[in-house]
């Protein structure tokens, strides 16, 4: 008879409490927007719940489902090679950002799950090739395909590019990847990433806007797609720190516990995107310090009990999967925060669980799931 697992319910709680956290800040950060858009308050807190009604039941199976099952060839290169036809398949779709496939009311964005895509990959590849990590017959290949989906998906979002190479970087130093092989990577990464913000003006202007804090700009572009003038300081200009120093009023406000749910006002009409990628401020405006600190926290229990899965999970995928997964979660989310508070040049990427947004928390639950269950069998 197997031996009944025993479910890590310290990362489960988390889990819930955050989604159901998240659900009530997505409906406290856009019911003024959406009743002035949409005609109700409720349409993007009821959206979230039938998302959530969703998500929790692919994560309690994902959680069921012996990870054990998901390390074969079939599972990883046909989870990849779906991803990049969903990325091929979006960019004609979505001419203008190259973000969504759209059906109905409802859409997908394919770069949401290239991330669960490629930790499976690499946990797959790296336990296949762990004995030669260093060979050029695992590098390769390994790069090529990260390379391929990195590039696939900067086109249109930069954030979600960089937390894909953030997980793929983690995972082969822990694999035991050497020092020189880092360097070259290190660099390659840079010249890739200096590339991918010298190809859309509104990505360099912001690294600029991020050094210079006065930079401002009126953005004119010409047929070839370059900024073509007034590059300047110039006070009839809208700054380009707008979001950010909004978010920062919004956090400066709080305190050390918050003016009150629902009593936040950089939400109304001041801070853009406020139940989406800058949602942490609506959290530090109402609920202060201490609530974002808790949000804080949840991530933190989440490394926390990745990294436990990982060091005590026997196998060597199991080990590759679980550091995969909470990399990927926790660079995104330390990503997003770090956003808001101005400790990085602004770029737009959800916070996981709590964010408004059905792809996110669908790749997030799902991932967690597996998570879970690697977590269990670590004992």
């Amino acid at each position: 008879m197997a031996q009944r697992l025993k479910t890590d319910w310290i990362l489960f709680s988390t889990i819930v409490l955050m989604v159901l956290y998240g659900a009530l800040m997505i409906y406290s950060a856009s019911s003024v927007v959406a009743e002035m858009r949409m005609g109700s308050s409720w349409y993007y807190g009821v959206r979230q719940l039938v998302w959530i009604a969703v998500a929790i039941p692919l994560m309690m199976l994902m959680k069921r489902v012996n990870y054990r099952k998901l390390q074969t060839p079939a599972v990883a290169f046909t989870a990849m090679g779906l991803v990049m036809i969903l990325l091929a398949v979006v960019y004609f779709a979505d001419p203008k950002q190259h973000r969504w496939i759209r059906f109905g009311p409802g859409g997908l964005q394919p770069s949401e799950f290239a991330k669960p895509a490629l930790a499976l990959f690499l946990a797959y590849f790296i336990a296949l090739r762990s004995r030669a990590i260093n060979s050029r017959y695992t590098l390769l290949p390994a790069f090529i395909a990260l390379g391929f989906v990195t590039m696939a998906v900067v086109v249109a979002d930069l954030g979600t590019a960089i937390v894909l190479v953030g997980t793929a970087a983690v995972v082969f130093v822990v694999a035991g990847l050497e020092p020189r092989y880092i360097v070259i990577a290190l660099f390659l990464g840079f010249l890739g990433c200096c590339a991918a913000i010298a190809a859309k003006p509104y990505r360099l202007v912001r690294v600029i806007s991020y050094v210079d804090k006065d930079f401002k700009y009126v953005d004119k572009i010409d047929k070839k797609g370059w900024i073509r003038a007034q590059m300047k300081k110039s006070i009839t200009a809208r700054d380009t720190n707008y979001q950010t120093e909004q978010a920062k009023i919004a956090v400066g406000s709080g305190g050390p516990a918050g003016l009150g749910l629902m009593q936040g006002r950089q939400k109304l009409f001041y801070l853009p995107e406020a139940h989406t990628d800058t949602i942490y401020a609506v959290v530090g405006e109402e609920f202060g310090l201490f609530g974002s600190a808790g949000v804080l926290l949840g991530f933190v229990i989440i490394l926390w009990r990745g990294i436990r899965a990982t060091l005590f999970i026997p196998d060597e995928f199991g080990r590759y999967l679980a550091l995969g997964i909470t990399t990927m979660l926790v660079i995104q989310a330390f990503f997003n925060m770090s956003v808001v508070l101005g400790m990085v040049p602004t770029k737009g990427i959800p916070l996981p669980m709590i964010s408004f947004g059905g792809s996110s928390l669908l790749v997030t639950l799902a991932s967690l799931g597996i998570l879970l269950n690697v977590s269990e069998h670590a004992g």
